[in-house]
């Protein structure tokens, strides 16, 4: 077997937090970096691929491949391509992306061939709410960016896209398809752009989020390291959540983990 390692790397929560770096990530990274092929994976459906590929070098992360980094909404756009229009339940930014491989519908009645979910901060109303809606009972596909309950910021926890996904599969009586985390197509999309999984000894998830990050490397097979960081105080004690192969405090002891020395 293939002494490699590939680390699929959460962001929000692992290697920064409510908008500042979490200690010792720089040196975390760049010891990854030395030995290991690295991905960066993340739910944040707000901001388009791009940005949060210069956010990470605005940290001081190093130099980023857009490549490299995994969101919902390159994943969505991967999904949409092929069809001619769809419902876009987004915000401005990531609207553009995803308006690059198909069409927004913007009025009830005007075939759809999928309806997507993502940050609506600023543009939900009902309208919008209904235009999908109507989307969905005339057979369009209901794709969610991603299910979280609430995200965390600066100024505190606030509600998420799951909540809006929620609502639609009550009134619709139609599962969303969930494309970021913890769907196993996404882990393997990741995957996928380093090589076959059997080109790696290791394939490790290190992420924060039990209900994302773990119960996706779960679902997927594949090793797990929990850190303390983030939403995981939040979730201590939550027996309906899978638990990591690992557990550790910071990025930094998750690297000395997978065998690294800082």
């Amino acid at each position: 077997m293939s002494d490699e390692t590939l680390v699929l790397c959460d962001l929000d929560g692992t290697l920064y937090e409510r908008g500042s770096l979490i200690p010792g990530a720089q040196e975390a990274v760049a010891a990854m970096r030395s030995v290991a092929t690295v991905r960066f994976m993340t739910n944040t459906d707000s901001s388009p691929t791009v940005d949060i590929t210069r956010r990470l070098e605005a940290y001081g992360l190093g130099s980023v491949d857009i490549a490299e980094v995994f969101t919902p909404v390159a994943a969505a756009a991967k999904r949409l391509s092929g069809l001619d229009r769809a419902v876009l339940l987004v915000n401005q930014g990531v609207s553009a992306e995803l308006g690059a491989v198909v069409r927004p519908a913007l009025v009830r009645g005007e075939s759809a061939g999928a309806v997507v979910v993502g940050d609506v901060r600023g543009v939900l109303d009902y309208e919008l709410l209904d235009l999908a809606f109507d989307a969905i009972r005339n057979g369009a596909d209901l794709l969610a960016l991603q299910r979280g309950r609430y995200f965390r910021a600066a100024d505190g926890d606030h509600i998420d896209t799951g909540a809006v996904v929620a609502a639609l599969e009550f009134a619709t009586g139609v599962q969303a398809q969930i494309l970021g985390k913890p769907s196993v197509d996404f882990v393997e999309l990741a995957i996928a752009s380093a090589g076959s999984r059997n080109e790696f000894g290791r394939v490790i998830v290190v992420g924060d989020d039990r209900s994302s990050d773990i119960r996706m490397a779960a679902d997927s097979g594949l090793e797990s390291i929990q850190v303390r960081t983030g939403k995981a105080a939040d979730q201590a004690g939550d027996q309906c959540l899978p638990e990591a192969d690992h557990v550790v405090d910071t990025i930094r002891e998750a690297v000395r983990l997978i065998g690294l020395r800082l």
